[in-house]
């Protein structure tokens, strides 16, 4: 059996933060829906000026309920978990695929999203910039999982093949060792014939930014 398609985990648990069930994760999937159908339609498309029209018209009512930063970092950043707002896994963040990260009784973690248009570099392919993201993010979640997290000191990226688009990619990342603040970890994201497409290996520094708080 392919190593990248084996029966899940029974002991699998989340280590991204699941869906909620507020009705923001629906605009934000909404929101994924415009940017790939904008990517999929033509110039010659006959309503591209009404469409322009109509998403200024909910741009401008988002804006008119929206915080300033200060006050929307603090919302954002609020309690002590893990939230939805990255560019990676965040459920209410529409540039994030998103990718959902599960970890396993082994200590790895394991995630799975397909990508779209808005994420292509060559033709077809994902962008090798996309690739790093989304594998410095899962290198981040895995310390996480492991119990020592830190910030990115550097990160080492391979590139096997060209990642494909529109199919089931699997990102899958490990702790490798920790020494003192140092923490190393690797990570891949495999396609679905199991071919690994993008490795990496990091270094990371335990510590992390403080969150926001109100005053």
């Amino acid at each position: 059996m392919n190593k990248h398609h084996e029966v899940l985990d029974p002991l699998e648990v989340d280590v991204s933060a699941p869906r909620a069930g507020h009705v923001i994760e629906d605009a934000a999937d909404a929101a994924r829906r415009i940017m790939d159908s904008l990517l999929r339609t033509g110039r010659n498309n006959p309503h591209l000026e009404q469409i322009r029209d109509q998403l200024h018209a909910i741009a401008d009512t988002l804006d008119e309920y929206s915080s300033g930063i200060d006050a929307r970092l603090v919302e954002m950043w609020a309690g002590d978990g893990t939230n939805r707002h990255d560019p990676v896994s965040g459920t209410e963040n529409p540039i994030a695929p998103p990718f959902l990260f599960r970890g396993r009784s082994d200590g790895s973690i394991r995630g799975e999203a397909t990508l779209g248009l808005p994420y292509q570099g060559p033709p077809g392919m994902v962008h090798g910039g996309v690739a790093a993201l989304v594998l410095d993010h899962a290198l981040g979640c895995v310390n996480g999982y492991a119990g020592t997290s830190g910030m990115t000191g550097w990160l080492k990226v391979r590139y096997h093949r060209t990642t494909p688009l529109f199919e089931p990619l699997v990102v899958t990342a490990r702790q490798t060792s920790v020494e003192g603040r140092k923490i190393h970890t690797v990570g891949e994201i495999a396609a679905a014939d199991g071919g690994v497409c993008v490795s990496a290996e990091g270094l990371f520094i335990a510590g992390q930014l403080d969150r926001p708080r109100s005053l």
